[in-house]
């Protein structure tokens, strides 16, 4: 999936960001000097081998029982890193945006991301992430809101 790409087709102004490499959504924020609640970080979720991207804040952590529950799941688990790169074939282990559309994967956003203006996620490269008003974030992804996301 090519980011930039996407943007321009929808129209999205965004600002392109480039830093040495970070692993973790928590260095991204450090990095660019940007609170934790606004990174949007991608989990990969299996619920009973169904496959759901769960975008939270880079502060937080995935409520795996509450996803079960909320996808009428008996159990979720994280997703294997081979199973992230067998899905997210085209980016970086661990840089993955947070759109599952493209690669066949529902997204679920924590409504806490609701009260941002704007989102910063990585673009597919370790070394790139992009800032995007979160309105336009969610006219792209589509995803569904709830609350799945603790401290």
């Amino acid at each position: 999936m090519n980011i930039e790409r996407l943007f321009a087709d929808q129209q999205v102004p965004y600002v392109r960001l480039v830093h040495g490499e970070v692993f973790t959504s928590q260095e991204l924020a450090a990095r660019e000097h940007v609170p934790g609640m606004k990174v949007a970080k991608p989990v990969l979720v299996r619920a009973d081998g169904e496959f759901i991207l769960c975008v939270l804040p880079a502060s937080a952590r995935v409520d795996l029982d509450r996803i079960a529950r909320l996808s009428g799941h008996r159990r979720a688990a994280l997703a294997s890193e081979s199973e992230l790169q067998q899905i997210f074939d085209d980016c970086e282990l661990g840089a993955e945006p947070p759109f599952g559309e493209p690669y066949g994967v529902p997204t679920w956003m924590d409504a806490s991301l609701k009260a941002d203006d704007y989102v910063v996620f990585q673009s597919g490269k370790h070394s790139e992430a992009v800032k995007i008003a979160r309105t336009d974030y969610e006219r792209l992804a589509r995803p569904r809101v709830m609350e799945f996301a603790r401290a």
